[in-house]
């Protein structure tokens, strides 16, 4: 689970960073849990540059707040617990290196860095949708599927810190026009992310080189009848990959987010479709659509020091 660490006591903001591929987002919150501040730039080329950059918005930022804060860091990818090295980001030139003690010693002070779908689930644990809940399964649909694990609103990252990577499993069910599912870029064949990802819809729907599923929706409502097919599996899919994650955690609650979080039907269709694979005489466990939206993952990023003000 996150470490103890603690921030200033007398710190009145939360810093939280979403460092991604192709953009910086930095916010601010008060002690509340009000946005006070909100700035976005490009990703620099480069490690040093993009380092630079993180330490120019902090140091701006307290600047602007008239006071200092602490900083945590949401990004793809983890610190690998064998090496103290950044792999599997996005953010390419961040990888093999020893990023969190670099930021820490740029900045002068202690930084938390936390992948960005365990920030998206600690947001929506502590002020989003699952507020209250003490075990969140948060779930990202997007270009990719992410997840994270939040009980008693602290991070459960794991002994390999993958904890929530349920994107990296197989499907769960499958049917026999289903197997072996698409190669991905794991290594591995048939993983949940490489049909219930956008380019999976997309791929599932219009063939091998679809990448774009953003108007698959629309087509459905228009009587598209291979985009509403397409639909049909995917909520399948998601809903048995879902009832493999109640199997295991039992959450009180699971949080959508990521572009395909935006699809409406699946809050109704999901909860009913993953019933049929929950070991359960019943099924109460909601899918909520993310409070905050694009923000959550960079509030998640400043939630992680929960100590401060």
């Amino acid at each position: 689970m996150l470490g103890g660490m603690t921030g200033p006591a007398s710190a009145p903001y939360r810093i939280g960073i979403d460092l991604g591929g192709t953009k910086i987002e930095i916010i601010a919150l008060d002690t509340t849990g009000q946005e006070r501040l909100r700035r976005r730039i490009p990703t620099p080329r480069g490690y040093d540059a993009t380092m630079e950059a993180l330490v120019g918005l902090v140091r701006g930022a307290e600047a602007e707040l008239g006071a200092a804060a602490t900083v945590g860091i949401g990004t793809p990818g983890v610190i690998s617990p064998a090496t103290g090295l950044i792999k599997n980001s996005n953010t390419i030139a961040l990888n093999g290196k020893p990023f969190d003690r670099d930021i820490r010693a740029a900045l002068g002070r202690e930084v938390r860095v936390e992948n960005d779908a365990n920030c998206f689930a600690l947001s929506e644990a502590v002020d989003g949708a699952a507020a209250g809940m003490r075990t969140v399964f948060g779930v990202i649909i997007g270009t990719g599927c992410g997840g994270g694990i939040v009980v008693d609103q602290r991070i459960v990252a794991g002994r390999h810190c993958i904890a929530g990577e349920w994107g990296h499993n197989p499907l769960p069910w499958p049917t026999l026009e289903e197997l072996p599912g698409p190669h991905c870029w794991c290594g591995q064949w048939g993983c949940l992310e490489t049909m219930i990802s956008g380019p999976g819809l997309a791929r599932d729907c219009d063939g091998p080189g679809a990448r774009d599923a953003s108007q698959i929706p629309a087509r459905s409502a228009a009587g598209d009848k291979a985009a509403q097919a397409a639909l049909g599996r995917h909520a399948s899919r998601l809903a048995r990959g879902l009832a493999q994650v109640v199997n295991l955690l039992d959450p009180d609650a699971i949080v959508l987010g990521g572009g395909l979080s935006n699809m409406t039907h699946l809050y109704d269709e999901v909860p009913k479709l993953m019933r049929r694979g929950v070991f359960s005489d019943f099924v109460s466990t909601p899918v909520l659509r993310a409070r905050h939206g694009d923000s959550s993952g960079v509030r998640g990023a400043a939630w992680l020091w929960p100590d401060s003000g």
